[in-house]
């Protein structure tokens, strides 16, 4: 190998070491090892850069703010409530959330699909009182299952369409691969289920949802009309004892029944007062269906509204007065702490004393007008209620995205682009929440790691990696697919998978050739295997966008990753090998 080669190697083995530590962010140890490389010459700087305006990664940016359009309205929501339901166990909500995107993957995007699931898993995991490190992961990885069994279903199996077209005359068909890629997926997905209650123990994420403030509240919502809460029982609903709460009781009708059943089905105008945490009254505020209770009216705008907790002064007009007077249609009462506890009386009747803790449900301008009553206020960041009467047209918008990129209509990232407009521009999604929703790590994260495969290729470490994999094929046929196997999981995982298609389908197409023997089966495995990233998490662009929210460490993707990836390879290699035989 040329100095180049050695160089660019040592880069990739500095970048894999740092990532296993953990001490650094992962983009600055990928701002990093694209500065070193740029440093050095190894690559152009223009090239080296490219990764920040590549296609691929902007779908992804852009994508990011269509999903939380989705979110934003409801509309994924309500689809994965009646999917997913509300699961006791994280292998349980797996069990039904992984086959349903591995599924949707084979024929949609993954990367849409993965980033308009991440926030609901939070908040299935916040509702459910489920460890969401041991769901994010897995999905990425069945969005990956998915997306290989089909030749629409990732943009590798594309590329490598058109290079067999090129080379062998022959065009393939959308299911080209699905007579292998399919039972992997189901073998794969089983896997997951089985390994990653295991191996996907608790991550820091989770741990400070899980930590509990020092102030309880006393919060009371209404079922509002038409939710769909409606004739749920509170276990359905995840209602009976949600995470960082207590049900005190629900009124109906005037009555109040103290200590409700989880079989109790609620109605439309039950009133549910719980003792909470500060973070669990707003995540019981923005639950679908629920709406603060004082005044009780619905009010039809709590999407544009915030939370405020505000410390009442010793000098406000409030003390003495019942909270029940001083709520307006616009400005309501969510909760209530005194001395660190919940009051005992609801809160309408509940009569306000200096240095109470107060959340307030109102608008954008309110706690600045109201610095005569608080002696101390701040905004609740984090928590929206979801517009859900814009569910319908965001899922329109949502599903033609989709369609005129499956079809070719346009590109992925046109018809992203356009989606994201047209969100903005229905209502579906503001301004300010479309720029917030973009996760400019993981944009940065891509685009170095599209950066390092100009180095890889300029410097020939790409063609040695590769010639060496040649080399021992030998004239075994399962050696063969054996070899073109371990060669894509090896570039895939160190570049991009596009680029692992590109640079080992020549070799594909020699090892096939040398043998004499029919090329088809040498060809699923290479289609399969350079969508099999699962070890390092730049592999794939659906693992980085979970990385964060799932607080996980390079050293959970190559412990997971490990074990699917030699589990896929002995049923890969397997079929291709039976079905080499029935060819020949």
């Amino acid at each position: 190998m040329t100095v180049d080669a050695w160089l660019t190697l040592g880069i990739i083995v500095a970048l894999f070491a740092l990532l296993i530590w953990g001490r650094f962010p992962t983009w600055a140890v990928f701002a990093g090892s694209l500065a070193a490389i740029i440093t050095l010459g190894l690559a152009p700087e223009g090239e080296a850069l490219a990764g920040f305006a590549n296609s691929g990664v902007l779908s992804v940016v852009v994508l990011f703010v269509v999903a939380e359009g989705m979110y934003r309205t409801g509309a994924i929501s309500i689809i994965i409530r009646r999917i997913v339901g509300m699961p006791a166990s994280e292998q349980a909500a797996n069990l039904r959330l992984l086959p349903v995107t591995a599924a949707g993957s084979g024929f949609l995007n993954n990367t849409p699909i993965v980033a308009m699931l991440i926030p609901v898993i939070g908040d299935l995991g916040r509702s459910a009182r489920l460890t969401v490190s041991r769901m994010y992961l897995p999905v990425s990885y069945a969005s990956v299952l998915g997306g290989a069994t089909t030749l629409i279903g990732t943009s590798t199996n594309l590329i490598i369409a058109g290079l067999v077209l090129s080379t062998y005359g022959e065009e393939l068909g959308i299911f080209f691969p699905t007579l292998v890629g399919l039972p992997a997926a189901i073998v794969g997905v089983a896997v997951l289920l089985l390994v990653s209650g295991r191996l996907l123990g608790r991550r820091k994420a989770d741990a400070n949802e899980a930590a509990a403030p020092k102030a309880l509240y006393r919060a009371e919502y209404v079922v509002a009309p038409s939710s769909a809460l409606a004739h749920e029982t509170l276990a359905r609903a995840g209602l009976a004892a949600p995470a960082g709460s207590r049900l005190l009781g629900i009124t109906r009708a005037g009555t109040v029944h103290l200590d409700p059943p989880a079989d109790w089905r609620l109605a439309a105008g039950d009133v549910l007062a719980f003792e909470s945490s500060v973070s669990s009254v707003s995540d019981l505020w923005s639950t679908l269906g629920l709406a603060a209770a004082n005044p009780p009216g619905i009010t039809g705008v709590e999407y544009a509204q915030r939370l405020s907790e505000g410390v009442v002064a010793i000098d406000s007009p409030w003390v003495g007065r019942r909270l029940g007077d001083l709520a307006l249609p616009a400005r309501k009462v969510v909760a209530i702490s005194r001395s660190g506890g919940p009051v005992g009386t609801p809160i309408a009747e509940t009569v306000v004393a200096a240095g109470d803790n107060v959340v307030l449900q109102s608008d954008e301008d309110a706690p600045a007008s109201m610095a005569d009553v608080f002696a101390l206020v701040r905004r609740i960041h984090g928590y929206r209620v979801q517009r859900t009467d814009r569910a319908i047209a965001a899922s329109v918008i949502v599903a033609a995205m989709v369609l005129v990129a499956a079809f070719g209509i346009m590109s992925m990232l046109n018809a992203a682009l356009l989606a994201a407009i047209a969100l903005i521009a229905t209502g579906c999604l503001d301004f300010r929440s479309a720029f917030r929703a973009i996760d400019w790590q993981t944009y940065v994260v891509l685009a170095c790691a599209v950066g390092l495969e100009p180095a890889m290729t300029r410097s020939g470490l790409a063609d040695s990696l590769a010639s060496a994999l040649a080399s021992v094929a030998g004239d075994s046929v399962p050696l063969g697919l054996t070899v073109v196997f371990l060669g894509a999981i090896l570039m895939t995982n160190l570049v991009t998978n596009s680029a692992a298609a590109a640079l080992m389908f020549p070799i594909t197409a020699g090892i096939a050739a040398s043998l004499g023997a029919d090329w088809h089966p040498f060809v699923v495995v290479l289609m399969l295997a350079c969508s099999y990233a699962f070890i390092n998490p730049a592999g794939f662009q659906t693992h980085l966008m979970v990385m964060k929210p799932g607080g996980y460490t390079f050293g959970d993707f190559a412990r997971v990753g490990s074990i699917v990836t030699v589990v896929l390879g002995i049923v890969v290699i397997s079929l291709a090998s039976l079905i080499h035989g029935i060819l020949r």
